[in-house]
C-alpha cells in the first residue's frame, strides 16, 4: 500500500466518520445485558474504504476506528477481539474485490464481497465473541443478527456503489473541465 498524504487523510477521514456513525447515531439494542444488535451505518466507511483503497486500508481504517472510538466512547472494557472483527470488516472485502473478483465494483459483486465479509464478522465471529466472554446463548444472539444483515447488506452494497458512481462522475468532470471539454 502506497503511503501519501492524501492517502492518510482519506483513511482519517473514513475512520472519523466510522467513530461518529458507530458511537453516536446508531440505535443499541441490549441482549441479556450485553449489546446485541447495532442498528447504524458505522460499518460503512471501514467497507468502503477496504473496497475502495485496498484490503490493508479497510483493515486499518476498521482497527483505528474500534480502538480509537473505544477511548472517546467507551461502552464497556476494551476487547481486543471487537477490533480484530472491525478489522476484517474491511479486510474482506477488499481482499474480494482487489484480488478474488479482480477489481470489479458492479452491485452484484460489492454485494457478494460485503455479504462475505459481513457473514464471517457480524454473524460468526462477533456472536462467538460475545457467547465466549459474556455467556450470552447464541439461540439469544443469532436471530436479530441475521435479520439486520439481511437488511445491511444489501443498503452497504448500494451505498459504496453508489460513492463509487459519484466519485467517476465526478473525476470524469473535472477531467473534462481540465481538458476544455465542459459540458
Amino acid at each position: 500500500m502506497k503511503i501519501t498524504t492524501k492517502r492518510i487523510a482519506y483513511l482519517s477521514f473514513l475512520t472519523a466518520l466510522s467513530i461518529i456513525l458507530t458511537r453516536i447515531l446508531s440505535i443499541r439494542i441490549p441482549i441479556a445485558g450485553v449489546e446485541g444488535v447495532r442498528i447504524g451505518f458505522g460499518s460503512l466507511p471501514i467497507i468502503f474504504a477496504g473496497v475502495a483503497l485496498g484490503p490493508l486500508a479497510g483493515g486499518i481504517v476498521g482497527a483505528l476506528a474500534d480502538f480509537l472510538g473505544y477511548f472517546i466512547n467507551p461502552m464497556g472494557a476494551y476487547m481486543p477481539h471487537f477490533t480484530l472483527t472491525s478489522f476484517l470488516t474491511g479486510f474482506i472485502p477488499g481482499v474480494m474485490v482487489f484480488y478474488v473478483l479482480k477489481r470489479c465494483r458492479t452491485l452484484p459483486i460489492l454485494l457478494i464481497s460485503i455479504a462475505v465479509g459481513q457473514i464471517i464478522t457480524s454473524l460468526f465471529l462477533v456472536p462467538y465473541f460475545i457467547n465466549m466472554l459474556f455467556a450470552v446463548p447464541f439461540k439469544v444472539i443469532m436471530p436479530p443478527r441475521v435479520l439486520s444483515q439481511l437488511i445491511n447488506i444489501p443498503l452497504y452494497a448500494y451505498f459504496v456503489k453508489v460513492l463509487f458512481n459519484y466519485n467517476i462522475i465526478k473525476v470524469r468532470k473535472i477531467r473534462d473541465i481540465a481538458a476544455g471539454n465542459s459540458c
